[in-house]
C-alpha cells in the first residue's frame, strides 16, 4: 500500500472555549503526524510491532529536516549497513557526520513524495532534494534537483534499520547540474572514505598501543628473583603489519569504487 506525505488542512471549531495552548511544532512534525499509517502498514506491523511505525515516522522526520549531528540514532541498528552508488559503510555513528545535502547545496529543501511498505520488513521512501550549488564558482549551474529512493530493511520486532540503500535519479536536470552533482558527490565520498581510513588506522593503533603496554611477556628469572627476562613475541609486529595491510586494502577498494 502507498501513502503520500501531505499536511493536514485546518479544522473548524464548534466550541466557544479558547483553544488549548500547544507547543510550537516544526513543519516536519506536523507533516509526519498527519500521515495515516493505517494505509502504510499491514495489521501485523501496526498492531504487533508498533516500533515499526515509530521508526517510519522518525525516518521521515530525519529526511525532511535533513538532520546530521542530531539524527535519531536509536532507529538504526548499531552495525547498520549503508550503500549508495559511490559509498558504503557500516555503523550508525557515521550517520552523525555532515551530509552531502548540507555540504554541497545552499539552503536545500526536501519533499517526501511517497512512503511504501514493499514487504513486511522493507520500507521505501521517495523524496526530492533541491538546492543551489554552495560552491560560488558553480553558481551559474542553477538548481540541482535529485530524486532519492531510500530503501530501509527493518527488524520487525525492534523496528531498527538493519540496511539502508540509496538510489539517485537526476532526470530533469541540466547537464551542468548533473556534472555538479557527480563532482560534489565524488568529492564528498572521497573525503568520507578518508575519514573511514583514519578511524580504521586509529583503531589499529589503539590495539597496537594496548599490546605494547602489556608486560605479560616479562618474567622473573627463577634462579635469581632480582633478574627479569622478556620473551621475544612477534605478535605485536604481526598486528602492526596486519593493520597496515588492512588500511592499504581499504584505500584500494575505495579507489576502485570511484574509478570503475
Amino acid at each position: 500500500m502507498r501513502i503520500r506525505a501531505e499536511s493536514d488542512g485546518s479544522k473548524g471549531s464548534t466550541t466557544k472555549s479558547p483553544p488549548p495552548v500547544e507547543l510550537e511544532r516544526s513543519p516536519a512534525d506536523k507533516l509526519v503526524d498527519g500521515m495515516s499509517f493505517g494505509q502504510l502498514c499491514d495489521e501485523f506491523q501496526c498492531i504487533s510491532s508498533p516500533s515499526v511505525e515509530a521508526t517510519c515516522r522518525q525516518l521521515a522526520r530525519d529526511i525532511l529536516e535533513i538532520r546530521d549531528g542530531n539524527r535519531a540514532l536509536g532507529t538504526l541498528a548499531y552495525f547498520v549497513k549503508y550503500k549508495d552508488p559511490l559509498r558504503s559503510f557500516q555503523g550508525r555513528l557515521k550517520y552523525n557526520r555532515p551530509s552531502w545535502t548540507r555540504t554541497a547545496l545552499e539552503n536545500p529543501t526536501v519533499a517526501v513524495r511517497q512512503m511504501e511498505m514493499v514487504s513486511t520488513s522493507v520500507l521505501r521512501i521517495q523524496c526530492t532534494i533541491q538546492g543551489r550549488p554552495k560552491l560560488a564558482a558553480a553558481s551559474f549551474v542553477g538548481d540541482v534537483r535529485v530524486n532519492v529512493t531510500s530503501t530501509f530493511t527493518l527488524n520487525q520486532i525492534s523496528g531498527q534499520v538493519l540496511e539502508h540503500r540509496e538510489e539517485w535519479d537526476l532526470s530533469g536536470n541540466s547537464p551542468l547540474a548533473q556534472a555538479y552533482f557527480w563532482f560534489s558527490r565524488i568529492a564528498y565520498s572521497t573525503v568520507e572514505a578518508g575519514k573511514d581510513t583514519s578511524e580504521l588506522v586509529q583503531g589499529v593503533s589503539k590495539v597496537i598501543d594496548k599490546n605494547l603496554g602489556d608486560d605479560s611477556n616479562i618474567y622473573v628469572d627463577p634462579t635469581d628473583p632480582k633478574k627479569f627476562f622478556q620473551v621475544d613475541d612477534n605478535r605485536q609486529k604481526d598486528i602492526y603489519q596486519v593493520g597496515l595491510v588492512l588500511a592499504l586494502l581499504y584505500l584500494l577498494v575505495q579507489f576502485l569504487k570511484l574509478t570503475l
